[in-house]
């Protein structure tokens, strides 16, 4: 049943119909002014009062549950068979398929579902499902979006005592894996109950780490085998080298001894390119560079000192704390030192001496992070201080180009593996800073709040969609970076080359004008210094000739101060007196007139 209601009122109800008509203006009241009532007008003084229109808000924090997940896997095995066969025999599935295969039913039951799956193939090689049309106009649009990049997961050190995330490693085959290596590097702060465990992560799953590496030591650095996806090499806080293979579980495989190892902690080791793949080399602030065979790591194949005067004497090394290695150039790296130098060494020189190529000297505090730039090798970032630097390999006086003081201290850096213009670095105020040297240099393209505390670590994916950052407090946060950072742009190789070799003979003509001034001034220096030579009959002075002189000169120097002062007081008193005369004569003149 329908309920229905009806409202009714009767038309005289609602009044009187308006008539309305088109007539003239007229003047209905006219009240002119009182000049009596003006002077009883007050003036009232305005007053301007603000107020503030908008609600007031309150900020209120909400902490939702948590949602687990656990993975879980099913082992589909061969069944359906009748018991009394034995899928494992040959001879009894042959058998029973021939038996089967003579029944009616088996038959018929074919060729009815024949007809219906040739109907499905058919209609699948008809249309491809997988057909895109709108491809180019795809690109354009994502080619025209702002910067920006957007938090995926955080993998959080699932300790009671957090640890600082000081390397991170993807891995090799798709980047679904992420290896973080977690130690305090602040040896006050280290307590009994800190954990020693480094974990490797699936980026699908941060409720807890798919695998645990287990140390004797935290791990400072740890590197995916990229020949081997099942393979890690690591460096701990004891300077002690070691090897994992996941297969095998969460104990390392190999470890070195102590006595070959290095005497600090390990900051960075590397994987070789070589033809059995298991040869890695790994840097310390002790000031050596040591390389490894991870098949038998009781002692390293070589070692190399980094000592600037070549004498390799390990009390005045270098400390080695950043490294790089190119595989298209097999025989040269670069070391990264606590001092603010970048050393470049070539393995395969004949002496020890001539391993240490050159040096290039521009930071004011350790070089933490040290990379070429993947599609100009002859090109590196280095970060140290608060500034990034881009180095060209011909210029050793100064970098190429530079980013500007910034505000906060950088802790590492790294280009793109994608676009060849574009590098990422991370500062202590949790910030990541997206740059691209072609779009602007003094300011970063994108700059991201991952978090309130310092990011120490930094690595971007093999597709360069991906980029993890490690905090201080164990956080290791996922992001992904917009398409237009992350894909290579329309001629961008080209103008990146030309900008670089622009850059590179801009340097090299401020190089050569600085050598022609220090030449200048030398050959002044020697001049005066011949001059003085020339004076002295005697040869050089003796210490005690020297000491009198300087004597002499500061007597004398004090000399003359007093003479001076002494002349200036007797102008004063005679200024002085010339006054006093021209008052007396002034008032003399005046009692006369009187």
């Amino acid at each position: 049943m329908e309920i229905v209601h009806v409202y009714t009122k009767l038309r005289g109800e609602f009044g009187r119909q308006c008539l309305f008509s088109d007539r003239p203006a007229e003047l209905l009241v006219d009240v002119p002014p009182d000049p009596s009532l003006a002077l009883q007008f007050i003036p009232k003084t305005p007053r301007d009062q603000a107020l503030q229109g908008c609600r007031d808000m309150s900020e209120h924090q909400v902490n939702t549950e948590r949602f687990e997940s656990e993975s879980c896997g099913i082992n589909h095995v061969e069944g359906g068979w009748p018991k009394d066969v034995n899928p494992q025999e040959m001879e009894q599935t042959i058998r029973f398929r021939k038996k089967v295969e003579k029944d009616e039913s088996y038959i018929n039951s074919i060729l009815q579902l024949g007809s219906v799956m040739e109907h499905c193939i058919r209609q699948n090689n008809a249309v491809d499902i997988y057909q895109e049309y709108f491809e180019d106009e795809e690109e354009m649009e994502e080619s025209q979006e702002p910067p920006s990049a957007k938090t995926i997961n955080v993998f959080r050190d699932p300790n009671q005592v957090k640890r600082t995330v000081t390397c991170l490693s993807w891995h090799p085959d798709g980047g679904r894996k992420l290896a973080a290596a977690y130690s305090c590097l602040q040896f006050q702060k280290t307590s009994k109950d800190m954990s020693l465990d480094s974990y490797i992560w699936d980026i699908e799953n941060p409720n807890r780490p798919e695998m645990t590496l287990k140390p004797a030591s935290p791990l400072v650095c740890l590197d995916y085998n990229p020949k081997d996806s099942h393979t890690l090499v690591g460096g701990s806080y004891n300077g002690q080298i070691a090897y994992w293979d996941t297969r095998r579980g969460s104990q390392p495989v190999e470890v070195s001894s102590v006595e070959q190892s290095h005497r600090d902690p390990v900051y960075k080791i590397i994987w070789l390119q070589s033809k059995t793949g298991t040869d890695a080399f790994s840097a310390s602030t002790d000031g050596q560079v040591l390389w490894w065979d991870v098949r038998r790591l009781s002692e390293p194949t070589e070692r190399l000192v980094l000592d600037p005067g070549r004498e390799g004497n390990l009390d005045r090394a270098l400390g080695a704390i950043s490294l790089e290695f190119e595989a298209t150039m097999p025989t040269k790296f670069m070391v990264g030192t606590e001092q603010g130098v970048v050393v470049s060494c070539n393995r395969k020189a004949k002496t020890p001496a001539e391993k240490i190529v050159c040096t290039y000297d521009g930071h004011h505090g350790p070089v933490y992070a040290l990379q070429r730039n993947p599609f100009f090798p002859k090109n590196f970032l280095t970060v140290g201080d608060w500034t990034a630097r881009i180095w060209s390999e011909d210029i050793k006086e100064s970098s190429i180009m530079w980013t500007r003081y910034q505000m906060s201290y950088l802790t590492d850096a790294c280009w793109s593996p994608v676009r060849p213009s574009v590098f990422f670095t991370v500062k202590m105020d949790g910030v990541l800073d997206v740059w691209d040297i072609l779009f602007k240099q003094n300011d970063p393209t994108l700059s991201l709040k991952v978090c309130d505390e310092a990011l120490y670590s930094l690595r971007v994916q093999d597709h360069g969609r991906l980029v993890a950052c490690g905090s201080q407090q164990g956080g290791a946060t996922l992001l992904e970076i917009c398409s237009g950072l992350s894909s290579l742009q329309k001629n961008e190789k080209s103008l990146l080359a030309a900008m670089f070799e622009r850059e590179t003979k801009r340097e090299k003509i401020l190089e050569a004008r600085q050598r022609e001034i220090r030449l200048k001034e030398r050959s002044r220096s020697e001049q005066s210094r011949e001059e003085d030579g020339g004076r002295d009959v005697d040869g050089e002075e003796s210490p005690d000739q020297l000491i009198a002189r300087a004597e002499n000169d500061f007597y004398s120097v004090v000399e003359t101060e007093q003479r001076r002062r002494r002349e200036r007081e007797d102008e004063t008193h005679r200024e002085k007196g010339v006054c006093e005369e021209k008052e007396v004569k002034e008032e003399a003149g005046t009692e006369t007139s009187q």
